[in-house]
């Protein structure tokens, strides 16, 4: 399998998710900024969309969505436990927080990213993602992860969004439970794994 990634981008989520599984890959760095693949070729050549997570198969199938790479890459690793049993509703409860994380977190920070995008709107982008991430503390209160104490796709992917928080200016000092699972999930050897080979950390 191939993994099309940019360093420290949602690409993380699924790059965390190999290194767990323990499958074997090769990582290609696909920077968003400059779309250039590391033998100079364009990047849009391979995904036309030209975002990441892209995934392709030995066989040269193509999956495109981060939530979705991710729970195929738990079910070829069952034994795992990087996701509940399809039609499980533990499942169903991953697939919750994965499109939570997706939607009411991940496209939250897109408006602080964009430099053309005026102030105002980013300090609403900022409360809402607070609010948020309020309610998240709460629940991180209950369990040492999303599905309780088992570490899953899901959490891989809530770790990735909210590293994004000190680069965007949305603090998150006062969440103290948030605080105590992104060190818990950071600190996995899998997690570290995928963080070094990104250049995220020495």
């Amino acid at each position: 399998m191939k993994l099309y990634y940019s360093p420290g981008a949602c690409s993380l989520s699924a790059h965390i998710a190999l290194k767990e599984s323990g499958l074997a890959f090769e990582a290609i760095a696909a920077p968003t900024k400059t779309h250039q693949l590391p033998d100079g070729s364009d990047y849009y050549a391979v995904n036309p969309l030209g975002y990441v997570p892209l995934l392709v198969l030995d066989d040269g199938r193509q999956l495109r969505e981060g939530p979705v790479i991710v729970q195929y890459i738990a079910d070829q690793v069952p034994a795992k436990h990087l996701a509940p049993a399809n039609g499980t509703f533990e499942r169903y409860k991953l697939q919750e927080w994965l499109n939570f994380v997706g939607t009411e977190l991940r496209k939250g920070f897109s408006p602080l990213f964009n430099p053309a995008m005026p102030e105002e709107a980013k300090s609403l982008s900022r409360t809402r993602l607070a609010s948020r991430l309020q309610w998240l503390d709460g629940e991180l209160a209950k369990s040492d992860y999303l599905l309780g104490q088992t570490f899953t796709v899901a959490d891989g992917y809530l770790f990735t969004v909210c590293s994004w928080c000190k680069h965007v200016g949305v603090d998150i000092a006062g969440l103290s439970h948030l605080a105590a699972y992104l060190a818990r999930v950071g600190a996995r050897p899998a997690v570290q794994e995928a963080l070094r080979a990104e250049g995220l950390v020495k």
